[in-house]
Parts: structure tokens; sequence; C-alpha cells
């Protein structure tokens, strides 16, 4: 009974279940009608609700917001199902149509079935993902990125300054950067090329850039910041620089970051802004570009790399780039017109940029050659448009008008024109620009310090050691200034090519005017010019200029004549210049001056040098000027003697010495003595002895032996030259007690160049040890010269100065031995020459050893120039020293 009873049971269930499966069946068969449209319906709303969604994230998007990842996770199940019911009711009709007895049957009821339990499946996960599609935010602000990459001039070739600068990026014991170089020169396309590596190569920095500017706030360089920290929220906008500051010093502590700091014009407080010290955390680093190197001083840059304009290879490279193919090849001829034009540009990027870019539709000649009359006379409208504007904030950066005015004279000279900075500040001396001082010799340091600040602002250029040049688009952006905001005070057609003087109507209302380097030969017209103060006519064919050519010009201060060699006499009526107080008369073949010339009253600075015609000098016309400061008067003496009585420069120059001595503000003096007796009575004034600049001694007839240090007094004794002293046989170091200066190792450490002339006898310069600083050596003709330096001398060099072997020639940078026979030693000793650059020989046989080992002139490219002969011949300490200066050499004569 019991097996009956159990076996009943199992089958009831199995009917029960068999039902159950056949009424689900038939109840996914019988709805399918219904469900379909819901699930069209459904779909439909879920494209919408998809849609609205994709317009709020792209609307984030746009806002730089990133999209929360859930949002995507259900944009991205929603593109799912949306395919999925799209193919499910497509499927549809073939379901229809198999369905019969009123829709409740199948013809293909396992087919029926499955299809219609996959609709009401989807149905239900559409119901469910709809309902979490509720998003009240659908994005967040963006986490900063570790580098923001930025477009940048990809043309402009500044990769070997780049690689110097991520040279010290690798350098973890340097922090702080400074990037210096001229207005459009490419520090911005190089702090942005900086950037931009960043993010190609691998490292662990946060990269932040912050634009700075001329007249920067504090607020705006923190919000920049903040904003590539992701600190800018609301709540960010209501806080302090103090509260800020404090934010950004928080999140940059705990990093390894690289501020960019572009456009520096002075000191950022890097505390104010909230930026650590690089030093304070491990290997991080500032950056930042300016035009000032006195800006990267007064950051505390420890490496300050200067932004070069582009070689001229270079430059037309990137010329060529922006002129294009097309009007470069539109005639034969336009290439070289082009390089010509690109040469205007003096390798600044955005000159070349600009230029290129304005010749691009040029493909006539006539353009060309246009373009490049323009730039020579004044500008093409681009660069007055978006170059010199750029530049001018260097120039109105200047912290005063005296500044400005200085800037402004360098335009009077010609381009790429190498100006002597000593005759520079005279100039500006004698045009009451350096009003700080009364003398002279105090306005140096005044005008030294102004071109100083003009070269800090790369808004000049050194060139050697005595000279600055300024750069050809600097020149012409001040041009421009002189043009657009002193309308007329400026007339400048210095290096022209011109032959003849300009019309008088052309600069009559000048107040500054420079024709100089030019070709003139006459000067016939003479203008009225009631307001010229500068009159450059140096470098000139000047032959004559007419009789009454400066009588109408009552306020002109400055006159340079000089490097005229053909011009022979002054025209009458230049003695009306009483407002005169530079004349520059060095070059020239003036063969006397006038007495007339008494009249200028004002005259503070009066240059004879190298007037090698000059023949008569009148008594009591150099005494006539009270006034006068610097006095040079330096040349060669041909003539046996002079003519008259009534005149200084017969004899020793004794009479020309009695007329100096009574002018009490001379400062600076370059003379040349001519006996020992005349030298011994210019010693004798304190007057001499304080404002000698340059001596020249010449033609010591009566004198074998020379006691130098007769010279010691001589305070500011920068130049000194022996001049055909036959006789002079020894240059001797014997102290004078009379004149021993009061320090015990008192020697020349003004003395900066020496030349030895001539002097047939002379064994020796052993005195040369007593010029710590000499800077150049010229010795030449001294037939009986064995030795530059005696060792056998060295007990006189130490009763001096109290040491027993000073090093000599330290600071040397050139020496030129020319025609000396028996010239055997320099020194007997390999020496260190720190700064030496130039050692030229010539006809100088005997000398076979040359005062150099492996470990002299290191770290300089010391130029070694003679004949190969002598070269050949020369021996040395090891061949080791040999291989070290074999490149050096250059051979110069055959």
């Amino acid at each position: 009974m019991g097996n009956c009873c159990s076996t009943q049971c199992s089958f009831d269930n199995f009917l029960l279940r068999g039902w159950d499966f056949t009424v689900g069946h038939a109840n996914y068969v019988c709805k399918l009608q219904q469900t379909l449209p819901t699930l069209s319906a459904a779909l439909q709303e879920l494209r919408a609700q998809r849609n609205d969604l994709l317009r709020q994230v792209d609307l984030a998007e746009q806002r730089l917001l990133k999209p929360f990842e859930q949002v995507q996770l259900w944009l991205s199940k929603a593109e799912t199902m949306i395919t999925e019911a799209e193919n499910l009711i497509a499927d549809g009709p073939q379901q229809m149509n198999n369905l019969c007895l009123g829709g409740c049957a199948s013809k293909s009821c396992l087919s029926s079935y499955k299809f219609g339990k996959k609709v009401a499946k989807m149905l239900q996960e559409i119901s469910d993902h709809k309902s979490k599609g509720a998003f009240g935010k659908v994005a967040e602000n963006q986490p900063a990125a570790s580098v923001v990459v930025m477009p940048v001039e990809q043309r402009v070739a500044l990769e070997s300054t780049l690689q110097k600068v991520w040279s010290c990026i690798e350098d973890e014991d340097v922090g702080i950067i400074g990037l210096y170089g001229l207005g459009g020169v490419g520090k911005t396309t190089l702090l942005t090329k900086l950037n931009n590596k960043f993010s190609t190569t691998p490292n662990d920095f946060k990269v932040i850039w912050a634009l700075v500017s001329k007249d920067y706030d504090v607020g705006k360089i923190q919000d920049r910041i903040g904003g590539n920290l992701g600190l800018s929220d609301d709540s960010w906008k209501t806080k302090s620089v103090e509260e800020k500051a404090v934010d950004i010093y928080g999140v940059l502590l705990n990093k390894k970051f690289v501020v960019l700091l572009d456009d520096l014009w002075k000191r950022v407080d890097l505390k104010q802004v909230g930026i650590p010290q690089p030093s304070q955390t491990k290997g991080s680093k500032l950056i930042f570009t300016t035009r000032s190197l006195g800006v990267c001083g007064e950051m505390e840059a420890q490496k300050k790399i200067k932004v070069e304009c582009l070689e001229p290879e270079k430059a037309w490279e990137l010329f060529q780039d922006k002129v294009g193919d097309e009007a470069l090849n539109s005639h034969p001829d336009i290439p070289n017109l082009a390089k010509q034009v690109a040469e205007r540009c003096g390798g600044l990027p955005l000159a070349v940029i600009t230029i290129g870019r304005a010749m691009a539709c040029k493909t006539t000649l006539e353009d060309w050659k246009y373009a490049i009359e323009m730039l020579k006379r004044f500008a093409l409208p681009k660069m007055e448009n978006e170059v010199f504007p750029l530049l001018k904030f260097s120039y109105d950066n200047l912290p005063d008008a005296t500044m400005k005015c200085c800037l402004l004279y360098c335009c009077l000279y010609p381009e790429d024109y190498c100006i002597p900075k000593k005759r520079l500040v005279e100039y500006w001396f004698c045009e009451g620009l350096l009003n700080k001082f009364d003398r002279i010799s105090e306005a140096q340091m005044q005008g030294g310090d102004i071109i100083s600040s003009f070269l800090n602002a790369c808004l000049l250029e050194r060139d050697g050691e005595d000279c600055v040049k300024m750069h050809d688009v600097i020149r012409d952006m001040g041009l421009w200034i002189t043009r657009e905001f002193e309308p007329n005070n400026f007339f400048v057609k210095a290096g022209a090519q011109l032959f003849e003087e300009p019309y008088a109507k052309e600069w009559e209302s000048a107040k500054r005017m420079s024709v100089m380097k030019n070709k003139i030969k006459v000067l016939k017209e003479p203008p009225k010019c009631p307001n010229l103060r500068t009159l450059f006519l140096s470098e000139n064919e000047l032959q004559v200029i007419s009789d009454g050519f400066f009588q109408f010009i009552p306020h002109l201060t400055v006159l340079d004549l000089s490097r005229n060699k053909e011009l022979r006499a002054l025209p009458e009526g230049i003695s009306q210049l009483v407002s005169l107080e530079c004349f520059d008369l060095s070059f020239t073949g003036i063969e006397e001056l006038p007495i007339e010339l008494k009249s200028w009253t004002k005259l503070k600075m009066l240059d004879l040098s190298c007037m090698d015609n000059l023949r008569k000098i009148p008594q009591h016309l150099i005494c006539s000027f009270s006034k006068l400061q610097i006095f040079r008067m330096w040349f060669r003496m041909y003539l046996i003697d002079y003519p008259n009585e009534d005149n200084v420069l017969k004899g020793g120059n004794e009479k020309l010495i009695e007329e100096l001595k009574g002018l009490q503000h001379l400062n600076i003096l370059r003379i040349q003595i001519k006996s020992m007796f005349c030298l011994e009575r210019f010693l004798s004034f304190n007057l001499f002895r304080c404002s000698t600049e340059a001596l020249e001694l010449s033609d010591f007839r009566e004198s074998k032996e020379f006691n130098v240090l007769c010279l010691e007094n001589l305070e500011r004794l920068k130049k000194l030259q022996f001049c055909d002293c036959e006789s002079m046989n020894e240059i001797k170091m014997e102290k004078l007690h009379t004149w021993v200066s009061s320090k015990e190792t008192s020697c020349f450490h003004t003395l900066s160049e020496v030349v030895i002339m001539g002097c047939k006898k002379l064994k020796d310069v052993t005195w040369l040890m007593l010029a710590p600083n000499l800077r150049a050596l010229w010795i030449t003709g001294c037939a009986k010269m064995e030795e530059i330096l005696s060792e056998g001398k060295l007990g006189e060099v130490a009763d001096v100065i109290g040491i027993p072997c000073p090093k000599p020639f330290l600071k040397l940078e050139t020496l030129h031995l020319f025609a000396l026979a028996k010239l055997k030693s320099i020194y007997w000793d390999a020496l260190p020459f720190p700064c030496l650059k130039l050692l030229h020989l010539h006809c100088c046989r005997e000398l076979k050893k040359l005062p150099l080992n492996s470990d002299s002139a290191k770290g300089n490219w010391l130029s070694i120039e003679g004949s190969k002969d002598w070269w050949a011949a020369i021996e040395w300490e090891n061949e080791a020293t040999r291989n070290a200066f074999l490149p050096s050499f250059k051979s110069v004569y055959a």
C-alpha cells in the first residue's frame, strides 16, 4: 500500500509541473501581442532618457568637467539595451505571423515561447535601467592634468637652448632658472616647448604654467596656478590673497613641481603667491622668462640662460617657411632679394615671422625691391604695427627720461656699429644727459650703470670689453619712436651711402643729426638749424667744409668730425659755435687750430688723437678752454720741427703742459711727452697725476735708462706707450722716495695696455710684472729684445711689491710680438694665462719655446697666429702640450 501511495504522489507532481510549464509557455505566447508594443514604447522612452543624459554630458565636457563613471556606465548599458530591444522589435512581425487561435497558440510553440520570454525580460530590464538613470549631477571638475600641452610655433629653432635648459632641469642642485633675452626672441616659445616636453618625457613633475606680464596682479597669478591645481571652485573665488597662498603652498609642498612663469618684468614674491622655494621640495623647479638679466638676479636664479637671436641660416629657414614656395619661386631673382629682407630682421624670430608673413603674397621683383628700400629707410607697416609696439615695452620700462634719451642717442650710430662705451658716455656727459655729477670721471660711473642697465634689458649687446652694439631691430624701433613720438627731433642717415650732404631743409628742425659713415666729400650749403645740438659727420670722405657752414647753428653742443683724413682745414666761422662742449677731430688731416676757437668757453672735451698732419696749436688757445675736462692729443710725429714760435707743439710739449696745468677742471688726459725734462715738469703737477689716463713717452734721445717707478703715482694710468726711444737700453725699477706711494705694494694696478715700439736697444721689459691687470701688450721693432720677462730681475720686482715671484699676465688677453729678431724667451717657465685669447707673433724666429704647458689657457679658446715655419720649429714641453695647442694655431704669414 505504501508503495502505491508514493507512486501516486510523484505522478501528481509531474502533472502539476507539466501543467505549470504549459500555462507559462502559453502565457508568454498569449501576451506577445501586448508586450511587443509595450517594448516599443519603453524603447522610445529609454532613447529619450539616453539622449537627454548625453546632452547633459556634452554640455559638462564643454565646460571641461569630467562625467561621473556611473553616468558613463549607465549610458553604455543603455546603448546595449537599445540595440537588443531594436533587434527584438525587428523580429516581432515574423513571430506574430506564427500565432494562431486568436494569439493563444503558435505554429512554432518553442520559438514563440523563447521570443516572448526575451521580450518580457527586456521590458523588465529597461524598466529597471530607466529607474536608475535619474542623476542629480552628471559630472564634476576635472582632476588637474600633470601637464597641459599647449600650441607652439614649431619652426623656431631653439633646440640647443632647449637642451641647455633641460640639462639644468635634470640637475637637482639647480632650482631656479631664468631665461632672458630681447623681446620677440622666442622666450615664450621656448617655455612652451619646455612645457610640452614634460608631456613626452617620462617624469614625475606636476607642471604649472602662469602668465605674469608687466603690471602683474598676485591674485590673477594665484588663479592661474589654482586652476592648474584644481582649486578653482566657488569657495576659491571668495578667498583672500593670503588664503589662496596657503592653499597653493599646501598642495605644492607635497608635490614635485615645475612652475613656469612667463614674462616677468620685476621680482615676483614667491611667498606671497604661495609657491614654495624649489629647495624645499627636492627636485622641484621654478623657470621664468624675462627681458632683463637684472630680474634674473632679483629672482635669485641659479642658472641664467640668454635666449639668443637666430643664426643667419636658421633665420633664413624660418623666413622661407613663412614666405612660402609660391612667392619665392615666382621669379628666379626673388630668393636673393628675400635673403636681403631676411637679413634686415637681424635673426629676431618675431621680426622674421612677421615680415615673412607680410611678404608671402609678394610675387614681383618690384615688391621685394620696394620692401628692401623701405626697411633701409624706415620700416614696413607690419613691423611698425606688430613688432615695434611689443619691443617698445622695454623702452617704456626704463625708469626715467634720462635713460630713454640715452638709448635713443645710440640710434645715431649706423647699423651693426661697434660703439665705444667710453666715447658714448662722454657724449652723454657733454649733452647734459648725465646730470648727477659735474666731473666726467664721476659721470662715467653713472654712464656705466646706464649701459649695464641696457645690456641687462637686452637693449644693447656686448661687443668685446670696450664696445657695445645695438641690434638692428632695436635700432629700427628706436628710430620709429623718434618719428612717432618725437617728430623732427632726429635726422639719421648714418651708413646710408650718401655722396652728397642732405638738403638743408630736411634737417633744419632737427635736434640731433647723424650722417656719419657715408661718402660725403663737401659740405656746401649753410643750414639754419636753431635747435640742433648734436652733429655726427665722422667717417665720411670730407675734404672741404665751406666757410660759414656753422654760422646758423647757435646751440650745437657736440660736433664729431673724426676719421675724415682728407679734411685739412676748419672753415671760417666755426668759432661761432659758442655753445660747443664736445669737439672730436681725431684721425683727421687738420693742419692747424685757429686762435678764434678761444670763443669756445664752454668746451669740455677736445680730442686731437692721431692727427698726424697737425702742425700748429696757437699759444694761449688751450688754456682758454677753462671748462675743459677731457683732452686727448696722441699721434706719431713725422715732422722734425714745427713752424712759428707761437706754437705749443714746438719743442718737447713743454708749452702745451704749461697751458694744460691751468685747467683746473681737467679730468681725463691723454698726452705725448718727448723729453725727460718735460716729463719731470709734467709729473710735478698734482693735476696731471690725478687725470692722466694715457701717456706716450716718445723719442727720449738723451735717456739711456728709464726708471719706470717715476710714473708710479699716475693713479689713473690705463695706457702707457714707449715710442722710438732709440737710446733707451733699460727700463729700471728703482724706488724714488720723493714719489713713493703710501702703500708698500704700490704698482701699476690701473694699467691695462702697454705698447713698446721702436726701442731698439731694450733687452727686456720685466717691469711689466708690476702691472697685475695688464690686458693687452704690443711690442714691435725692438731689435735687441732677448726676453720679455727676465728671471735675473726678479729681485728688483720683489723689492718693489714685496712678493718674491708673482705670477705675471694673469689678466692678459692679447699679446702681439713683431719684429723682435733676438727674442728667445717670453718667460722662463709655463704660465697659466687664464684670460689669454690671442698670441700673435711675426718675425720672432729665435723664439723656440712658448711659456705653455697642458694646463695653460684652460677654458679659453686660445688663438696662436704666426708663420708655418716658425710654428713647425717650436719646441714643446711634451707631446701632450703640443697636441693640446695644435688646434689653436692659425697661419697668417707665408
